[in-house]
């Protein structure tokens, strides 16, 4: 191990040293507050005397919340938590800090690791820490999501014991009641909301109100049937309770999601890290490139080896975050955003806002409508002031970045000229070290000169073999030795006196520029193209819940639309449009959206809602959805499957793309085509030798 190394190693270890005791002080300090003496009052009464560590993710939930950067995370956390753990600020508190804990002791060791091994490189540095925060964000998410899949797990025991209950009671909220007495389960906590929800005053507006923070659909489903079934009662059919029935239809619509998820985490499990693996790749592969293969130490080292660094970075950035966009579960997914966003208070500026304006498409245009469409087409929860502050501000960040990039590319150019070792390199290995000390010698020597002439783009050769005859180090030197030296250092001037920003290179800022502007748009669209994967599955739970709704008593279709529409959200634009259009006519609303809906299977639904309303009953109209469940229950299997592979497919192109493009665009091809163009060189001056 170097020296070098072990003086890393040091300091990485008195860095955490000094971060440890901070901590330490920090916490010691947050002790003797008032908001200490709160968590001190929640152990009252508790027989545990020692070391707890309840009481330590309290304290560090209370340090979190206070530190800026790491803030903004648990707000984040808390925010998801807070809908699981209905009421309970403790538990919410305790989740938060564990799981912001956890991340941060997985991304602080590797950031400290990323800063010891590209200390030389700041740029890669700043690209690496960069990811890193992305991965702060991967964690996190794989973390709540882990708690939304224990909840639902939880969810097939509770109605369970639900159906037992019901039985002995025989009254839907005493059996809810009765189960939920169980604390250990997440889920219970839900059941006691639901409870609550069922002996209140107005029942109907508290549900609405739960609607709105259910942690997933199927509690949805369970609680609308609970009020339905207390409010209008049950009924026999087929010698079964319908609740029971259709308490068992939500199960197995929960079994099916848990069996999507857990194939789609299997699936998806590493895609994330292959995507993002390749950065880390990049210094290592390079050092090794070199250190084997001399001759290629121009290329990495030059603006070429940068060119393609900086695309693998780009390629491996699109791809993490495609691979996320692919994975994300939509039917699950919480609003985490909040009121007040940046774009919305720089959009509140008089300024930016007629900036921003002027390029959001008037309201009634083509081109607004398009826009808006998307929106909901992608499920964003965006505005569309947002999103265009979005699009001008990566715009301008990649416009900037571009020319920040260039210049950079030009500094690395011409750094390489007054560094690189003026010799032919070989391609059987590297220089010995009497080679070594000789070339860099002729390298001080052509600087000399190099910065005599620099910035003269007139300079000529002749000039050049006059100022090297005049070095004490070409004293005595032949006239062809002088005059390969003089066309040598020509060459090397000519090269820095053009490495500066060329109005191509702005051309293309503006061109990355304007691909940054499009960047959000293409991102919505390819989600909107994911979410059109799942039709056919929403379809499917779409007849789950008529099949739910079509025997209890009361229920027509306009309750039948207003349940379609809580529970859609690919086809939720056009079935809130019927719903607000309902009353001014049932069969016209019907129609309308049948016109807008392209996908059949939705069709069929809308034609038997529309006959529903004028002809036949409910239940003669979807009376096959009763008849052949079981068909429709594996043809849900067997669309899961397709589903799930697909994405699969999609997500391992996209996840593998930056892997294959470090092997074969940083390491093979240049391998490749420097090794010939250097037989190639090789070939030609023994070949000009032996002709003299």
């Amino acid at each position: 191990m170097s020296n070098q190394m072990i003086l890393y190693i040091m300091g990485g270890s008195a860095v955490t040293l000094v971060i440890i005791v901070l901590i330490y002080f920090i916490l010691s300090k947050k002790m003797q507050g008032s908001e200490y003496r709160k968590i001190q009052k929640l152990q009252q009464g508790t027989k545990q005397k020692s070391f707890s560590t309840e009481v330590l993710f309290q304290k560090l939930y209370l340090t979190y919340i206070k530190i800026p950067f790491i803030k903004r995370y648990a707000l984040k956390i808390r925010r998801r938590l807070e809908i699981i753990n209905i009421d309970d600020e403790y538990n919410t508190r305790k989740g938060t800090a564990k799981i912001l804990t956890r991340t941060l002791a997985i991304v602080v060791p590797v950031m400290i690791l990323t800063i010891m091994i590209s200390s030389k490189n700041f740029l890669l540095m700043f690209i690496l820490l960069l990811f890193e925060l992305f991965m702060i964000d991967t964690l996190i998410d794989g973390s709540v999501d882990k708690i939304d899949n224990k909840i639902l797990k939880e969810q097939i025991d509770f109605f369970s014991e639900i159906r037992h209950a019901y039985h002995e009671y025989n009254m839907v909220e005493e059996a809810i009641y009765q189960v939920s007495q169980d604390d250990e389960k997440d889920v219970s906590r839900q059941g006691e909301k639901i409870y609550e929800i069922l002996i209140s005053d107005d029942p109907e507006m508290e549900l609405e109100k739960y609607y709105d923070i259910a942690p997933n659909s199927f509690l949805k489903e369970f609680a609308g049937v609970s009020y339905l079934t207390k409010e209008f009662g049950d009924r026999k059919v087929d010698g079964a309770s319908l609740y029971l029935k259709n308490v068992n239809n939500i199960t197995q619509e929960m079994q099916l999601e848990i069996l999507k998820r857990d194939k789609l985490n299997y699936v998806f499990q590493s895609l994330s890290v292959i995507a993002i693996a390749p950065v880390l790749l990049l210094e290592p592969l390079k050092n090794w490139a070199i250190s084997n293969f001399s001759f290629t130490a121009s290329w990495y080292q030059g603006k070429a080896g940068m060119i393609v660094q900086m695309l693998i970075l780009l390629i491996t950035f699109v791809s993490y975050v495609l691979v996320r966009k692919l994975k994300d579960n939509g039917s699950t997914a919480i609003d985490t955003r909040t009121e007040n966003p940046w774009q919305e208070k720089l959009y509140k500026k008089k300024p930016i806002k007629k900036i921003v304006d002027l390029f959001i498409p008037k309201k009634g245009t083509k081109e607004y409508r398009k826009v808006v469409q998307l929106l909901k087409d992608a499920a964003s929860p965006q505005k569309m002031e947002w999103l265009f502050m979005n699009r001008i501000a990566i715009a301008i960040v990649t416009f900037c970045a571009s020319i920040i990039i260039f210049t950079q590319l030009h500094v690395v150019a011409i750094n390489y000229i007054y560094t690189e070792p003026t010799t032919d390199y070989n391609i059987i290995g590297g220089l010995s070290e009497k080679d070594e000390k000789k070339a860099m010698e002729i390298t001080k020597q052509d600087n000399i000169i190099l910065d005599q002439y620099r910035g003269k783009p007139k300079t000529t050769q002749e000039q050049i073999k006059t100022s090297v005859q005049k070095l004490k180090y070409y004293e005595g030197a032949e006239s062809t030795e002088i005059d390969k030296a003089a066309e040598r250092i020509y060459n090397k001037l000519h090269v820095i006196n053009t490495e500066y920003v060329q109005w191509f290179e702005l051309l293309l800022a503006f061109v990355f520029a304007v691909i940054g502007y499009m960047a959000p748009l293409w991102i919505l669209v390819f989600q909107a193209k994911m979410r059109q994967l799942e039709m056919e599955d929403e379809v499917m739970q779409f007849q789950t819940i008529i099949l739910m709704l079509m025997r209890i008593e009361r229920v027509n279709v306009e309750i039948i639309l207003e349940w379609l529409e809580r529970y859609s959200n690919i086809f939720k634009a056009p079935i809130t449009k019927c719903v607000n259009n309902y009353e001014a006519g049932a069969w016209e609303s019907l129609e309308a959206m049948k016109e807008e809906v392209n996908y059949v299977p939705m069709i069929r639904i809308i034609e038997s809602l529309q006959a529903a309303v004028e002809k036949i009953p409910i239940t003669d109209a979807f009376d096959e959805l009763d008849s052949e469940r079981d068909y429709y229950q594996e043809k849900r299997k067997e669309s899961n499957e397709r589903l799930i592979k697909r994405k699969g497919m999609i997500g391992k192109a996209i996840g593998f793309a930056p892997m294959v493009c470090l092997f074969v665009g940083y390491l093979i091809i240049p391998l490749v085509f420097i090794g010939l163009t250097s037989m190639s060189s090789s070939f030609s001056s023994m070949t000009a030798t032996t002709t003299k």
